[in-house]
Parts: structure tokens; sequence; C-alpha cells
């Protein structure tokens, strides 16, 4: 899409807002570089991503994304087999450890973007290996190796022999009176004491530097020269220690370089991804249903650059009950807000985006959007508004064609008013024959009559109230809109006899017309009222209504509840004799049982006595009569 449309809709605006959510720079870039598509699938599948997006951030919250700097040049070096310094290698470790969080952020990754996390590859060893070997971007660990380590704790040792010997030297009487300061401190690595100029040669030693007062000499003493080239021996031995460790860390990152790339590139497209999700969330966006077939439906549409507490949404469509629609109104009254948004909103569902409108809003794919809108006077080219004006219609008229889309404010304004409005006419026309739909804007009554004469061609208007002199931003589809010229005057206080004169001076067809759309107007606003209070006593008979069935539900559940309550009286009572009976009858078998147990008693006892009466009964005396027991049993 030409980018004269795209600034002219403002849609770099949009751009410099969405870059504001990215985190990194390649995803910042994507971002200002983003370009409409005509691509119906592309279109489709860039606004399931954000919708994907969108929906994992209200579920999880949105992802952490770390900021990682460009490391397409530590590949470049990786390829020839070059060593990374320690910023680079920092920087692959955060770009591992972006990777390593993005893959955690959510188990539940099956949907649309679940190839992009599915192509981040961590490596926590690697990414572990390079945290712990190296501090910062100037200081490697000591830890990196075990020579490095033995390397410093040499030189540690070594320099502090050197100071020690050197403090001792500063304290000596004999050299307190030579030194400008009793101070040790370095010079070319190599450590030294500020001697005074006139006694350089009382102190025997190495001049490594002077004062740019010349007042001072910096002197190595003899005495410490052996230990102060020890100590630049271990300090090259350091370098080439860390040279090394680098080398082999270079060449581990160089092993994985691809996964790296791979990493690189996903953790640059989720970013830029997510961006697009959390300025849908900051707009309240929803993603418009999708259609090929030219048809826009913006429900509650409202135009994002405008502040959120004044801008009034809009109901507007076009392709499905007419291809072109002709917006008249007052000045100030809304029409390029409307132009803007309707263009806007295709060229932001064209780029991936969410457009903040109601739910079930629905946009078209176009091959093209062209857009004519603002004050195009070129001082520079010595053009009139007009001029500047048809300059970019006939460049439009070059390029449009079936399903593009062209919006026009103030379509053959800036010249004649007959003839720009023939003009305007005929514009739309040509447009309408080559397949295009066509939204302008104007003030002639000319083009208004060519829209309620003209199938396929609908008029709309920006509300205006004429009461308070304002506009209302409302659009109202199907209805012309009045200038409002006379009655604007008129409040105004022009005089009623100039205004009197106007319509004095103005044709007869005007006139009508004029009292046409008025009385067109009014029965509106009569509609409108007897809708409202149509609505409001809706409303109420809806609210009686409910309130008579809570009552009515009220009392249903009363009498079910005496029901129920009545029931289960009956069902206790029932429960209560059958528990009687059954405890009667509990009572009369235990009783039985009782019996039953005492007869059986008695006979065990009686079997018990007679069992012993046998064993008490005597041997048969001498007389021949047996012996008898006292015990009397009764049988």
């Amino acid at each position: 899409m030409e980018n004269k449309s795209l600034k002219t809709l403002e849609y770099t605006k949009i751009l410099a807002m969405l870059e504001q959510y990215a985190k990194n720079e390649a995803a910042k870039e994507r971002a200002r570089s983003l370009k409409p598509s005509n691509s119906y699938r592309e279109v489709e599948k860039n606004l399931l991503e954000t919708d994907a997006a969108v929906t994992m951030s209200l579920k999880y919250g949105a992802p952490d994304i770390l900021r990682v700097e460009d490391p397409s040049e530590a590949f470049k070096r990786l390829e020839i087999g070059g060593a990374l310094s320690m910023a680079e290698l920092l920087n692959i470790a955060r770009l591992l450890r972006a990777a390593r969080i993005l893959k955690r952020y959510t188990k539940e990754q099956t949907g649309i973007l679940s190839e992009y996390f599915g192509e981040l590859i961590p490596n926590k060893a690697f990414e572990d290996r390079i945290t712990t070997s190296i501090i910062s971007e100037e200081e490697m660990a000591d830890t990196a190796s075990p020579e490095l380590a033995n390397i410093r704790r040499r030189i540690k040792n070594a320099g502090a022999k050197v100071r020690d010997s050197l403090d001792n030297m500063i304290k000596s009487p004999h050299y307190r009176k030579f030194l400008q300061e009793q101070i040790v401190t370095m010079r070319n690595n190599r450590y030294v004491v500020p001697v005074k100029a006139e006694h350089r040669g009382d102190v025997p030693g190495l001049v490594h530097d002077m004062s740019s007062s010349g007042g001072t000499v910096f002197i190595e003493p003899s005495s410490v020269v052996n230990a102060n080239n020890e100590l630049h021996e271990l300090a090259i031995k350091e370098k080439a220690e860390i040279e090394r460790i680098l080398y082999e860390l270079s060449n581990e990152a160089a092993e994985i370089a691809e996964d790296l790339k791979y990493s690189y590139e996903t953790l640059t497209e989720l970013d830029f991804i997510f961006a697009k999700s959390k300025l849908a969330l900051d707009m309240k966006a929803v993603c418009p249903k999708l259609n090929a077939e030219g048809r826009i439906n913006i429900i509650k549409g409202r135009h994002p650059l405008i502040d959120k507490n004044k801008i009034v949404p809009i109901d507007v469509n076009l392709g499905i009950d007419f291809d072109s629609l002709i917006v008249t109104g007052p000045n100030t009254g809304g029409k390029t807000v409307v132009l803007k948004t309707i263009g806007l909103f295709c060229l932001m569902t064209q780029s991936g985006l969410h457009i903040p409108a109601a739910d079930e809003s629905e946009m078209a794919v176009f091959d093209d959007v062209f857009a004519d809108i603002g004050d195009e006077q070129s001082i520079e080219q010595s053009l009139s508004t007009f001029s500047s004006h048809m300059k970019n219609i006939v460049g439009i008229m070059d390029k449009i064609g079936p399903n593009t889309l062209a919006l026009f404010d103030e379509l053959g304004a800036g010249t004649d008013p007959v003839e720009g409005a023939a003009l305007a006419n005929a514009i739309i026309e040509e447009i309408r024959k080559r397949g295009a739909e066509v939204v302008a804007t104007t003030h002639y009554s000319e083009l208004k009559l060519y829209a309620i004469s003209t199938p396929g061609v609908e008029n709309a208007s920006c509300e205006f109230d004429v009461n308070t002199l304002s506009p209302t931003y409302k659009l109202l589809i199907g209805v012309p809109g009045k200038s409002n010229a006379f009655a604007i005057s008129s409040k105004l206080g022009l005089p009623a006899s100039i205004i009197e004169r106007s319509k004095e001076l103005l044709s007869d067809e005007n006139i009508k017309f004029e009292d046409v759309l008025g009385r067109i107007e009014q029965n509106r606003r009569t509609t409108e009222k007897e809708r409202a209070e149509q609505e409001r006593m809706r409303q109420e008979i809806e609210r009686l209504k409910n309130e008579l069935q809570r009552e009515r539900d009220k009392i249903t559940k009363e009498r079910i509840f005496d029901r129920a309550r009545e029931q289960a009286e009956k069902i206790i009572t029932r429960a209560q004799q059958d528990t009687d009976r059954a405890l009667d009858e509990i009572k009369e078998a235990r009783k039985a049982k009782d019996e039953k147990e005492a007869l059986r008693a008695m006979e065990e006892v009686r079997k018990e006595l007679k069992l012993k009466q046998k064993k008490n009964v005597r041997p048969a005396s001498r007389s021949g009569k047996p012996r008898r027991s006292n015990v009397n049993v009764n049988t």
C-alpha cells in the first residue's frame, strides 16, 4: 500500500505505539517496518497469532521477555572460528536464559503459537558455564579455570610482597626526605614511589613517569624490579589464560550456533507478537471477523488516537447493502474522524492488529486502501488546495480497481460548487464502475440527492445539536445531513433579516431539498424520542414482568413447601406408628423369649438336681434297706 495513504491515515502513529511495547531492538524494528498485507491467509494468520497472545496474556499474564542485543556480528565471528568478547558471551547467556524462561512460560502450548515456543532451544549447562565464568563485560571470574585461579593467587601474593617492600621503604627515615608523598602508586602496570625531582639520584631505580610540573618523578626502586617483572609476567599469563577461556567458550557457542540463531529469531517473533497483544489489551481492542468480499461492519468503533474519555464510538458499515457511502454534516462534526477510523481499521486489521471496537465487528481484506484527506495545499509547488487534492485523486484513479477502498474528504471542494459537485459525482461513478468501494465526505446537496436516488449508494450524517451549537459525533447511516448554516448563524446572533434574505437567494430546489432534510431530521428526532420512550416502557414492562414472576415463583415455592410439610408430617406420623408397632413387637418377642429362657433354665436345674440325687444315694444297710438322702425333691 502506498506510503502517502499510510501517513494520511496516521498509521505510522499506531506503529510508534506498537514499538513501545516491544523489548528488543529487532522486535522494535519489526514494529517500525510493519506494513499491511493484502494476502487473506497471511492477515488471518497474523490476527490469530495476536489473538492467541491476548488469550495467553489474560490467562497466564504477559510472558517475561528479556532484552537481548542483536548477536548477528557474534554469529559471523563464530562462523570464521573467531573468539567472542566477554560482553558477547554474556549476551548469548542472556539469549539462552530468555529462551529458557519463555519455554517454561506455560505448559499449554498447543495453539497457533506452539510452533514458536517449540523452536526455542535453551541450554542451561552452557548458560551456567558462561555466567559462572564471566562476572561482567570486563571481568573474568577466578573460578573460570583452575589455572586462572592459580595465576591470580600468585599475582596477589607477589603484589603483596612488592607493596610490603615499598611500604617499608617509604616509612624509612632515610628515604622519607626524598619522597614527595609517602605513598605507593602504579605507572605502566608497575609499582613506583613519587620522588622529588631534585633527589632522583638518591633513590636508585627506573624512572617511569614525571608529573606535569616536573617536580615529581615516579621511580621503580631497584629492590622491587625483579618482583615487578614477575608481576608483569604473571599478568601476561593471566591475559593469555583469559583469552584461552574465551576461545574455549566461543568454540562451545559455535557448536550450537544454529540453535542460538533459531532461538534469537523466535525470541524476536514472540516479542513482536506479544507487543501486538499488549497494544490490543491497552486499546481494549478485539479481533475482527475477516472476509474477502469487501464487507466492513464496525460496531462501536473508537479511533485509537483520540482521547478514550472523549471519543464517541461509531457504527458504520460498507459493502453489505451498499458499496458507497456519502457522509454529510457541518464542519467539526466528526466526518473526517469517520473516514480515518474506517481507513485506519482496515490498515490495522491487514497488519495483524486488533481494532478498538465491539465484538462481532467485521473487516475486509482489500488489495489497497487509498486516502485523500486533509489540507493538501502545497506552497512549494504553487498548488492550490483544489489542485493538490486533484493531483492526489488523479494518482488514486490510476491505481484503483476491484477489491480496493477509496476515502475522500470534501470531495470536489475548493472550486466552483456547481462544477465541484458534478466532478465529485463523476469520480464516484467511475470508482464504482471499477469495482471499488468508496466513502466520501461532502457539503454538496447534489451528492446527497445522488445517494438518495442511486442503488448501492447510501447517505450518512454526523449529528449536530443546533440548540447547543455542538456536534454529537454520532454517525447516522441512511440519513443525509443538513448544513445547518442558517440555524447556526441565527444562534450566533446574525440578524434575522440577513438570514431571510439568504433564503430568498437560494433556488427553489435547494430550499425544498433543505426543507425535506429538515423534516427528515425532525421526524428522525421524533422517532428516536418515541423509540427511546418505547424502550423505556419496554424495560419497565420487563421489570414488572420479572417482579411478577418472582412473586409467582415465591408463591409457588411456598405452596410446594406447604405440601412438602404436610407430606413430611404424614411420613413422620406413619413412621412413629410403625416405630411404636415395632417396639411392641420387640417387647412381645422379648417377653416370649424371656419365658422360654426361664423354662429352659428351670429344666436344666431340674436335671442337675436329679443328677445330684443319684450321686447322693447311700449303699444298702445290713438290714437290706437302702440309705436315703436328707434332700427332699418334689417331682
